[in-house]
């Protein structure tokens, strides 16, 4: 059982150079706070617990979810799910390409925690910071981070709406930052970095936030994902992009499935894994109509990064990541863009 501990500079681990793949853009949208069950419980072939309650939509509370709830989430989870009907979008994505059901958040806790580690591969918290906090618990913190092994690769990035950029040290006030809605005006025009992270607005107090968190309404927000995939396929990109969809962290719902325990926190609770959420894979070569049953987490998309543009690894957590290698098959004819007919989409051009 290893101890949770930031990475050093001896950490790092040679990645071969050089892509095995065409993959040129890396997009990875991050939603916020609905369990595996919660959104695709009910998703034929999927090990999902499909016999949970209804949940409202919008959602009527934000449950807790913190690193203690995380702890008491047996007894105190809620449970219920949606259905297609609320998200038909990401039922169809995952019938024409693939959907992920052993893919987990990386950490027992909130949300920002997870962020980093979509980033860094790395936290130096298991709770998202406080003023109250210690010193040595506010941001921003020393840590090796993607974005910067990009740059010092030659690669360009972008972050889309991203606040946990500005917790890390190299990256804070960094010129590849842009509001979320330039996505879509960047993709349109065929004008994307090698990798881009990207985040729904989220206006302070905002009753329906499109990023999905209660309590945003869910198809909303939905809706709001599928103009950002329609951006990359209008612009072009689509033969050389892989899209990953996937939820921040648990958001305090009920998942069935109990996560490995890999790490663990300076009081000995679980650090990693955090609960299951899901993980869309869309690309030419995603595997279509297929369900990975590959132990994946978020530290599996900073690993699938690293792959594809040659990259040194940051530190032993995404040394021994998987790098989602199983849901893409390079040899297949290309598969065509998504097929989703979504609502009226604005012109971004």
């Amino acid at each position: 059982m290893l101890k949770a501990r930031q990475p050093r500079s001896n950490d790092r681990v040679p990645a071969p150079r050089g892509s095995p793949h065409p993959i040129r853009h890396v997009v990875i949208i991050v939603k916020e706070n609905h369990s595996f069950d919660n959104y695709f419980g009910k998703f034929p072939g999927a090990d999902g617990d499909a016999a949970l309650p209804p949940a409202p939509n919008p959602p009527s509370l934000d449950p807790p979810h913190t690193h203690e709830a995380w702890l008491q989430r047996a007894a105190k989870a809620v449970r219920a799910q949606y259905s297609e009907s609320e998200i038909p979008a990401y039922f169809a994505y995952a019938r024409q390409f693939t959907l992920c059901d052993r893919y987990f958040t990386e950490v027992a806790g909130p949300s920002t925690p997870n962020h980093l580690m979509l980033i860094a591969a790395a936290s130096p918290i298991i709770n998202n910071p406080h003023r109250t906090d210690p010193a040595s618990l506010q941001p921003p913190f020393n840590l090796p981070s993607l974005p910067a092994t990009l740059e010092q690769a030659g690669f360009d990035w972008r972050h889309y709406g991203g606040y946990a950029f500005n917790y890390v040290t190299g990256l804070r006030g960094h010129l590849a930052h842009a509001p979320s809605e330039q996505f879509a005006v960047d993709a349109v025009e065929g004008k994307l970095p090698a990798v881009s992270w990207v985040y729904a607005p989220e206006i302070p107090h905002e009753p329906n936030p499109l990023s999905e968190h209660p309590p945003g309404n869910v198809t909303d927000g939905m809706n709001w994902t599928v103009q950002q995939v329609t951006a990359v396929v209008r612009g072009g990109l689509w033969p050389q992009t892989a899209i990953f969809i996937t939820w921040d962290d648990w958001g305090g719902w009920y998942d069935h499935v109990d996560p490995p325990n890999v790490e663990t926190w300076v009081d000995g609770s679980q650090f990693r894994y955090g609960t299951r959420v899901g993980c869309l894979v869309l690309s030419p070569y995603a595997r279509r109509g297929y369900i990975s049953r590959v132990l994946h987490s978020h530290v599996s998309l900073v690993k699938f990064c690293e792959t594809a543009f040659g990259l040194t690894h940051l530190n032993f957590r995404d040394a021994a990541a998987d790098d989602m290698s199983d849901c893409f098959d390079f040899s297949q004819p290309p598969a065509p863009p998504p097929d989703f007919a979504g609502p009226p989409l604005p012109q971004f051009d």
